[in-house]
């Protein structure tokens, strides 16, 4: 599965520099800086955090600069790298789930992301602690009244453009954008200036996985500088920023912030993925005479019944009770099935939900009675 977000950015020939090769601590000195890290965000007493595409790699999502880059491999010809996970099942790793920690210590200030994949709020950042930079493939905003949807389906466009979808709010009901920005857009105002001011607030920016090449987001973890704070960067490239940081980490972000939270003797909490759907059963009938009734069933996301369900592969109907009639195998969505059938005669509805990759278990059941008799319509 490509990278949607990827080819869908407009083309662009200078993207920076790309493909630089990769550092790497000596053990010794690695496991030395570890324990300078944790004791100064021990120490801290505002500490913000800078985060870019490395902190995602070990999700399965590749990152823009590395040696198998996004835009390495597109200089070289190559085209888009292949996530080895689609965008939408990507799960936040370890750094992702310790930076919700820390933040619920109360130790973690404010997050600041140029990422767009969506795993810091599925991680449990409070979105209120949160700039995300360059926008959020899942995340819609209406243009009128400032709502913001957070879906658990790609967006499918970006730069700032109109999706499919209206604001559900009854006295607006204007066209949703998306929130992710192209290479020409500035950033969003509301997001940056949060951002500035936690950066002049720290006394520890920890930038991580990033290149720091992107400007003007790559500017400010120095804005801490000017009152004193420390700037330490975590990442396997060098940066043009490494000069001025009090601290420089050749690691991976996993290793190097498993290491602080030990060092801390805080937990890394597991994530648990929560999807919604919803099921609804609609009966049709002409006069209350007449002996049959006519059903639909449908099985949608709770953003609305053209959102899709990216991670139900397919639905199976049965009816445990009635062996006359045939099951039901939905592959196409909306899943929707209509039937025609005797209003007296109750039955048992079964349904086998069928999962993509990725998830925890390939299916599930749900079984549920329905008497049309006395089944609201």
């Amino acid at each position: 599965m490509s990278l949607g977000y990827a080819e869908k950015l407009s083309y662009r020939e200078d993207v920076g520099t790309v493909g630089m090769s990769e550092i790497f601590d000596p053990p010794d000195l690695l496991q030395q800086k570890i324990e300078e890290l944790a004791m100064l965000i021990k120490k801290s007493k505002h500490l913000v955090v800078f985060t870019g595409a490395g902190i995602s790699t070990s999700c399965g999502i590749p990152d823009f600069r590395g040696p198998k880059g996004v835009w390495t491999l597109q200089r070289e010809g190559k085209g888009v790298p292949e996530a080895s996970l689609p965008f939408h099942r990507a799960m936040p790793s370890v750094t992702h789930m310790a930076l919700v920690e820390l933040e619920k210590a109360g130790i973690l200030k404010f997050l600041i992301s140029q990422n767009v994949d969506s795993l810091h709020l599925r991680s449990g950042i409070p979105r209120e602690k949160l700039s995300e930079l360059h926008g959020n493939s899942f995340r819609e905003l209406c243009p009128s009244c400032g709502a913001e949807y957070l879906r658990d389906f790609e967006v499918e466009t970006i730069g700032m453009k109109e999706t499919s979808r209206r604001c559900s709010d009854v006295n607006c009901g204007a066209k949703l954008r998306d929130t992710v920005l192209d290479w020409e857009d500035a950033l969003p105002p509301k997001e940056m200036n949060l951002a500035e001011k936690h950066c002049r607030m720290a006394d520890v920016v920890l930038c991580l996985g990033t290149s720091l090449q992107i400007t003007p987001a790559c500017n400010l973890p120095l804005r801490s500088i000017r009152g004193g704070g420390k700037v330490v960067i975590v990442n396997l490239q060098q940066t043009p920023k490494d000069k001025k940081a009090n601290l420089v980490i050749h690691g991976f972000v996993d290793k190097v912030i498993a290491g602080v939270m030990h060092l801390l003797n805080l937990r890394i909490p597991p994530y648990v993925r929560v999807d919604l759907l919803q099921i609804s059963l609609s009966q049709f009938s002409r006069s209350t005479e007449e002996r049959y009734v006519k059903w639909t069933l449908r099985i949608s996301s709770v953003h609305g019944q053209k959102a899709p369900l990216p991670f139900l592969e397919s639905v199976e109907i049965s009816f445990s009770d009635r062996p006359d009639l045939k099951t039901a195998i939905l592959h196409k969505q909306p899943f929707q099935l209509k039937r025609e059938m005797v209003k007296t005669r109750p039955l048992i509805l079964v349904l086998k939900l069928n999962f993509g990759d990725g998830c925890g278990c390939p299916s599930t059941k749900i079984e549920f009675p329905v008497d049309f008799e006395v089944t609201p319509k």
